[in-house]
């Protein structure tokens, strides 16, 4: 049944995908389409890559650090080598990378998978608060240029009536959430499964409090605003490689980074379809871009980010694999 159900889900997104990427090229002409791909000056998409690549091994940097007090066996090839497997892993099933990457540190090191994975729920929650810093200094700073659009495009499209209904689905969500919670503790000693859920909330908790525990806690903001200054570059690469779009500037960068993220958040394979949706929709609504410059301009900055998370998630799934079975091999020596 659970196997069913997972494909069923995958089809489900898969379909998601496709629906939004039909809408994103509804419009555009094939023949228009290959001339601004060839009018793309490939040596910027190529900094972007390797821009992108430092990207890769800066989370893993900070997220080696939320793991070190956990165990100091962690190391930085091990961690690099889960990030580049939790992205390849989620352009086939979406949120599955981050479960891929916390196995590979378990069998790295024989960490509890559970406080593995709270550390990622810690440094994916530092990620979207980021990302929200970001999006509300930008409308703050820049409102009739950005404000507006997150007006218009995001929240009126949503209309009031679906944000009553949000807040009438939080409410019940939250009083679920109380409800099970309450069984979990009342009788977690006498149910094998409700042992086990509190063995699973007790090792995210641990995993999220090493946070705290963390010693170089200025360190890892030096990473965190590296890592991000890396997904602004990577716009702003994007943007000096394509003509129609290089009158743009480096705030400019900053919005479509941002945008593109939203994109990135929508849980379908590796952001395939949301990302060509809202980029091409913010590139023709906030500057007036056609919506074939825009559908090249995405379809480019997410092609090239694909083919470096397919390049360098496949080399360390190797690599991974090799050390895997060299392992085995030298335990039954």
């Amino acid at each position: 049944m659970s196997k069913l159900y997972s494909a069923l889900k995958y089809i489900a997104l898969l379909a998601i995908a496709g629906v939004l990427l039909y809408f994103s090229f509804k419009e555009v002409k094939w023949d228009d389409f290959v001339g601004g791909l060839s009018s793309c000056d490939f040596r910027w998409i190529t900094v972007s890559m390797v821009i992108s690549v430092v990207a890769f091994y800066v989370r893993a940097l900070r997220w080696r650090l939320l793991m070190l007090p956990l165990d100091k066996k962690v190391t930085r090839r091990d961690s690099f080598h889960a990030v580049n497997i939790a992205y390849f892993t989620n352009l086939a099933i979406p949120r599955a990378g981050e479960i891929a990457r916390c196995g590979v540190i378990t069998n790295k090191t024989g960490l509890a998978f559970e406080s593995v994975a709270g550390t990622v729920v810690l440094e994916r929650s530092i990620d979207l608060l980021c990302l929200i810093l970001i999006t509300l200094s930008l409308v703050f700073f820049s409102w009739d240029l950005f404000g507006h659009f997150i007006n218009r495009e995001i929240v009126s499209a949503l209309g009031d009536k679906f944000s009553t209904n949000l807040i009438w689905f939080a409410l019940a969500a939250f009083a679920a959430f109380a409800i099970f919670a309450y069984i979990i503790y009342k009788y977690r000693s006498s149910h094998p499964l409700l042992r086990k859920l509190t063995d699973l909330i007790k090792g995210l908790i641990k995993g999220l409090l090493t946070g705290i525990k963390m010693k170089q806690k200025w360190l890892f903001l030096i990473y965190t605003v590296l890592l991000w200054v890396c997904y602004w570059l990577m716009s702003w690469t994007t943007i000096m490689a394509f003509p129609a779009v290089a009158g743009l500037g480096p705030l400019d960068a900053l919005f479509l980074m941002m945008v593109g993220g939203l994109g990135w958040v929508v849980p379908v394979q590796g952001g395939i379809g949301a990302y060509h949706f809202i980029i091409s929709l913010a590139l023709a609504s906030v500057y007036g871009i056609s919506q074939t410059s825009g559908v090249i301009f995405a379809t480019i900055s997410h092609g090239s980010q694909t083919f470096t998370m397919i390049l360098f998630g496949a080399i360390s799934l190797i690599i991974f694999s090799l050390d895997k079975a060299r392992a085995k091999k030298s335990i039954l020596q």
